[in-house]
């Protein structure tokens, strides 16, 4: 695993090269606050799976509300703040890279649709032409947006849980054709969501952290300079990004 500290602060803070879009987007408007409950399981053929309904025997990276499976060939990229708590999940496997979120959602509907709707006015303000298509989960939305390495294709699917959305963009070739990635599509569906019991305002993102282990080895001067992206070890890298590599 690859992580690296948070320099800046807010949506816009340096470093973060997400498409405008992607990074401009705000989930948390709504203040709608949902009542805790552990009713209102769904039933799933394939992941991403609720905590009570995960098969046994995956290994899985446990970042808190995310439990993301061990894949080959998959690099798991995090960007954190000081305190271990994450902004940003990326997972890259060749030319192609998924970034994740996870949100709460109301026990008695899906928000997928809503989202979804406004994730493409968004696009649409940026200049941005954005198209529905069917995938493996539903309606989801495909796009062309400008980064600083040029035009990049994007892909939103959303997976309405028990009281949770999962946000999954798929950049690169991926998202033209999954076919390209599919230890990515593996990761996915294998992914875990631990909601818990508390209420949360819907859409509020839900708590993503660093592993014990690698928070204290991060936190501590003698392993890292303050801001310097370092691995599970404590050896520098170089900082993470949600676009796919260059080889």
């Amino acid at each position: 695993m690859i992580f690296s500290r948070n320099r800046g602060s807010g949506r816009h803070a340096k470093g973060d090269s997400r498409p405008r879009a992607e990074a401009d987007l705000d989930l948390t408007e709504d203040d709608e606050v949902e009542e805790a409950s552990a009713g209102g399981k769904s039933v799933r053929t394939g992941g991403p799976y609720d905590i009570t309904e995960a098969p046994a025997g995956i290994a899985q990276l446990d970042l808190g509300a995310l439990k993301v499976p061990a894949v080959e060939d998959v690099e798991v990229r995090v960007q954190a703040d000081n305190e271990g708590k994450i902004q940003q999940i990326v997972l890259v496997s060749g030319e192609s890279a998924l970034q994740l979120g996870v949100f709460a959602a109301p026990r008695s509907e899906g928000i997928w649709d809503e989202v979804r709707a406004e994730i493409r006015k968004q696009l649409f303000n940026d200049g941005v032409a954005a198209e529905e298509a069917e995938g493996d989960y539903g309606t989801e939305l495909r796009a062309r947006v400008r980064t600083p390495d040029g035009l990049t294709d994007i892909r939103f699917v959303g997976v309405d849980g028990p009281r949770w959305l999962v946000r999954a963009v798929y950049q690169g070739a991926a998202a033209v054709d999954p076919s390209v990635a599919p230890a990515l599509t593996e990761c996915l569906r294998n992914l875990v969501v631990d909601r818990g019991n508390e209420a949360m305002p819907v859409r509020e993102p839900l708590p993503l952290h660093l592993p014990k282990e690698v928070a204290e080895a991060s936190a501590d001067p003698e392993e890292q300079a303050d801001g310097e992206p370092v691995n599970g070890d404590g050896a520098a890298r170089r900082k993470p990004s949600p676009r796919p590599r260059r080889k």
